[in-house]
């Protein structure tokens, strides 16, 4: 399974437990396929450089820019053309649909409402954490 999953849920899955660290350790064990871009790694090093995450990204004995790059060394990095047009609420969404389109995934995993109420784009269906979950782990 291919996934592209957004940076909240990358976030999640690199500090916390719980679905979204499952998906990067099904990642880590290549059952899964996670997919991104240049842009959305940039993205994720800005949100790790926040005061906010400083704390527990230190407890953990790592830096912000240790986390971007081994996420970066497990998953496929793509350089999607952009989308003709703003297809989501949010416009940095447009991002993740566009890596998701130019990659052919089997979803886009996300918590962000702007994207989960999307349902769908291009016949790619937007699934939370949990559910991309159920989907490459059936019966867990």
């Amino acid at each position: 399974m291919r996934i592209v999953a957004d940076t909240n849920t990358v976030v999640s899955g690199l500090l916390w437990q719980g679905a979204p660290r499952r998906l990067i350790d099904a990642c880590r064990g290549q059952t899964l396929t996670l997919v991104t871009s240049p842009v959305l790694l940039a993205e994720l090093a800005e949100v790790l450089a926040r005061d906010k995450f400083a704390v527990r990204i230190l407890r953990a004995g790592l830096s912000a820019r240790a986390l971007v790059d081994d996420y970066a060394d497990i998953v496929h990095v793509i350089t999607p053309d952009a989308l003709p047009e703003a297809a989501s609420r949010d416009p940095d969404d447009d991002e993740v649909l566009a890596c998701a389109i130019a990659a052919h995934v089997d979803a886009i995993v996300s918590g962000d409402a702007d994207l989960l109420t999307l349902e769908s784009f291009h016949g790619i269906p937007i699934l939370s954490a949990r559910q991309a979950v159920q989907k490459f782990e059936p019966g867990k």
